[in-house]
């Protein structure tokens, strides 16, 4: 499951595509918007790796 944590931030900037492009704007109009999703996942999976480590998960 965890090998799969780098889908999450390509599925949701992916989505934000999307809906910039739906609504007439252009991915550089939206770069603030990119930047807070892989700012959100940079979290999260330092959050996890952070859980690992703590953990000893091997």
């Amino acid at each position: 499951m965890i090998r799969l944590f780098f889908l999450i931030p390509i599925i949701m900037c992916a989505i934000w595509w999307w809906y910039l492009r739906s609504k007439g704007f252009q991915a550089k109009d939206g770069i603030k918007g990119f930047a807070y999703i892989i700012a959100f996942n940079a979290i999260i999976i330092a959050f996890f790796i952070l859980m690992i480590w703590v953990t000893d998960y091997p």
